[in-house]
């Protein structure tokens, strides 16, 4: 490859963390045309594959602001202090999680990875259940959105009422918070910090590793998440939860994937927010739990991906209050939303039964509430799942 790049007038970047070393991110000058250089690679001997290092991207859309946006008078939560809103919001009412926290001892003791934007690391609600993480973004280690933000762009937003920054996400800010408010190129920050909220929710002791490949824009290189997902198995992971999506297939990505699923991973990824029943990757990957969006009705969310050949199954999505960056909560809207609530439903389940292999976390997790074929199996039940995985025998629905 050394020899080909000194013809070619490429350069080798970085090995991208696959378990045999094999894989590279090569870069060429800006003055080349790609095509020419990736036709010229792939015909050298052992090369197995060239791919144009691709852009993937994370997003929301809005609608109403909830009422459990205003709802923050202080509760207890596992032995931390938390608002009423968060916890008692109607997603956890629907997908019966107080329920299954009465009812069964589960937690969610294990390491879940989210690939995404990064994590505020100074949020109370989440600071002592966050491991270091890595910032693939900037090659440091740091899964911290923060870096993102300079304290010069800054701008302090007056009041205590709710307003849409970006006009994607509602957030609850005060005169001490700083936001970026309307500015395209953080349009979405805070969207890896909504995503960790909504885990530690659902399992307020699983441990989140933040792998940090995307940007406050929401675009992440295709090299960045695969050193994620790579860096995912070899820390633990029992979990990679993928709030992102890209139109087109990756056969590295796919790769990667079925890496992490031979080590007995569970990958979930977000639908996506086109409204269509066009698959969407990595969510259509075979190996990756596919999450779809339903509103507070059990009707799928107007603006969800759907198809009954590749959705797995839905979650609530909409209007779902969750932390946001500087120590407040937001209310989010998106199968980026939907998706977490089943990577952390996966995490009670491995809690409840440590035993379950990767297929039988699938199958519990298709013990959902029927909504119709688009959907897959469902909208998710978590109580009904740790029972099918306390008892495998049982049919539940």
């Amino acid at each position: 490859m050394r020899s080909a790049c000194n013809l070619l007038n490429c350069n080798i970047l970085r090995s991208l963390g696959d378990p045999q070393s094999e894989l590279f991110l090569l870069t060429v000058p800006d003055n080349l045309n790609l095509g020419p250089i990736a036709n010229s690679l792939s015909i050298l001997a052992g090369v197995v594959n060239v791919e144009v290092d691709q852009q993937a991207s994370v997003s929301q859309t809005t609608r109403s602001i909830p009422a459990s946006l205003y709802q923050n008078d202080p509760v207890t939560y596992f032995g931390s202090s938390s608002r009423f809103g968060y916890v008692f919001q109607p997603a956890t009412q629907i997908i019966r999680l107080h329920d299954t926290h009465r009812n069964f001892p589960v937690r969610g003791a294990c390491v879940v990875a989210i690939i995404d934007t990064g994590v505020d690391p100074d949020h109370p609600t989440l600071s002592n259940v966050l491991l270091p993480g890595y910032d693939f973004t900037r090659n440091k280690s740091s899964g911290s959105e923060k870096a993102d933000l300079e304290q010069s762009t800054a701008a302090v937003v007056d009041g205590s009422s709710a307003f849409f920054v970006n006009s994607d996400t509602a957030a609850l800010l005060d005169q001490s918070t700083a936001a970026v408010v309307d500015d395209p190129e953080r349009s979405a920050l805070g969207h890896g910090t909504m995503v960790a909220g909504i885990i530690h929710l659902v399992a307020p002791q699983v441990r989140i590793l933040p792998l940090k490949s995307f940007g406050a824009d929401g675009s992440g290189y295709m090299s960045d998440i695969l050193r994620a997902v790579y860096t995912a198995v070899r820390s633990d992971a029992a979990v990679i939860n993928m709030s992102f999506s890209m139109p087109t297939g990756s056969r590295e990505l796919q790769r990667a994937l079925s890496h992490a699923a031979s080590a007995n991973i569970v990958c979930v990824a977000s639908a996506g927010n086109q409204g269509s029943s066009v698959a969407r990757n990595p969510a259509a990957f075979p190996d990756v739990i596919a999450v779809a969006s339903t509103d507070n009705f059990d009707i799928r969310s107007e603006f969800s991906n759907f198809g009954s050949n590749w959705v797995y199954v839905a979650a609530p999505g909409e209007g779902i209050l969750t932390t946001y960056p500087f120590g407040t909560f937001a209310a989010s809207w998106g199968t980026s939303f939907s998706t977490p609530f089943v990577s952390a439903a996966v995490a009670l389940l491995l809690d409840a039964n440590p035993a379950l292999s990767r297929q039988n976390v699938w199958t519990a997790i298709s013990a959902a509430r029927q909504v119709g074929a688009e959907l897959g199996h469902g909208r998710l039940d978590i109580f009904q799942a740790v029972y099918r995985a306390t008892d495998p025998l049982t049919v539940a629905y």
